[in-house]
């Protein structure tokens, strides 16, 4: 790992747990470097940041105008990032950073460092969805086409979303202009690209600047989760912290892996929540607001929502996944997965599907086993996030 000199980095990230906790993260690497990190989010990772001796700085703005139009996708990532941008330049300003770093959809971080002349890196905790020349428009979920027809395909769909390209161009452009800044953005120094090389398709036109540095992920839980008792597999249930359409995640599966359902193999359970526990919970299950490491360590099974940490939480440990993919871009994320041969996608979620998924990955344990190690083996191909933040910190 490289060693810092107390190089002074501002990590910016919004207050969804699949972007503050990758932030968080690198803090932790950031500081066991010798850096002097600073985690700016949302106030419920404030207690978090300090358990984990991080400095804390408040993200203003993460509340919409009156006047906002959420249903606007590009008011909702520029205008607003725009506006935030202007409210936080004189916090970050007065952290006296070398460095900023800036969530993919935290954009405000990097108008910020723009505004004040720092060098500034972009993290992406998950794939790079930039589009390409050489892939299906991103959150289609398709393989790259193959053949005349297979391109030809492609082609079209990319043809399709080019005038929704232009249009997000024109809207950051306008909401740079509107903060002093010139239309032409000159980008980060260096991208993170905090994902598995197994879920990154290969593409002909990567950035020079992206780095792939491997998932970014930790548990801001403490307590570790009761494993229930006997020796069938542990299937860990993990409910998606993004939507998931209302769809009671952990109630399916209570009904789904009932030993009756199972076919006179029973598995036993934990479900692991940020949000409501389920009560009444019979002898196979186990659940709570709970660390997921010790489930993790025995799990054969992974149920999640497709979200990024989860899928890389899942293959580091070895298990393979049911993809039970809500909002974002979960359906791109279980599409890959599945190509991958690391996990089977249910959608729409229903005790019938999810029953035949569990039962089809523990009756082919050694095929699914032997992809998720291939897809954790290329984790050794990553770059050190530590090493590309204090090479651009001192570069600035």
């Amino acid at each position: 790992m490289a060693e810092a000199r107390g190089e002074r980095v501002v990590v910016i990230a919004g207050p969804e747990a699949g972007h503050a906790i990758p932030a968080m993260e690198l803090c932790r690497r950031l500081a066991a470097a010798g850096a002097r990190p600073v985690l700016m989010t949302g106030e419920r990772w404030a207690g978090s940041a300090r358990a984990e001796s991080v400095e804390f700085a408040h993200l203003r703005g993460l509340a919409p105008d009156a006047d906002d139009d959420d249903a606007d996708e590009g008011t909702k990532l520029h205008s607003r990032a725009a506006r935030m941008a202007a409210l936080i330049v004189d916090d970050v300003r007065v952290l006296r950073p070398q460095l900023v770093v800036a969530d993919t959809i935290t954009v405000a971080g990097g108008m910020a460092a723009e505004l004040l002349g720092i060098p500034w890196v972009e993290l992406i905790p998950h794939p790079l969805y930039i589009p390409s020349r050489g892939l299906p428009p991103l959150g289609s979920g398709l393989a790259v086409g193959e053949g005349v027809r297979g391109r030809l395909r492609d082609a079209l769909l990319r043809a399709a979303t080019r005038p929704q390209l232009r249009n997000g161009r024109r809207q950051r452009e306008a909401a740079r202009r509107g903060i002093g800044l010139p239309d032409r953005e000159p980008g980060p120094d260096a991208l993170l690209v905090a994902t598995l090389p197994a879920l990154e398709p290969h593409r002909p036109d990567w950035p020079d600047a992206a780095y792939v540095v491997g998932p970014l992920v930790w548990d801001p839980s403490e307590d570790e989760a009761e494993l229930p008792p006997g020796w069938g597999p542990l299937v860990l249930v993990a409910p998606s912290t993004a939507t998931n359409s209302g769809t009671p995640m952990a109630e399916v599966a209570l009904r789904a892996l009932a030993p009756e359902r199972m076919g006179g193999r029973p598995v036993r359970v934990v479900i692991t929540t940020f949000g409501a526990v389920p009560e009444d919970l019979p002898e196979w299950a186990r659940a709570g607001r709970t660390r997921q490491d010790a489930a993790l360590r025995e799990a054969a099974v992974v149920v999640c929502g497709a979200g990024h940490g989860m899928l890389a939480k899942a293959v580091d440990a070895g298990a393979a996944v049911v993809a039970v993919p809500g909002g974002g871009d979960q359906w791109e994320l279980a599409c890959r997965a599945e190509r991958q041969g690391i996990a089977v996608t249910v959608r729409p979620l229903t005790e019938d599907a999810l029953t035949a998924a569990v039962t089809s990955i523990l009756d082919r344990r050694e095929e699914f086993s032997a992809a998720v190690e291939r897809a954790r083996s290329g984790a050794r191909r990553t770059v050190d996030p530590v090493e590309v933040c204090l090479r651009v910190a001192r570069r600035g």
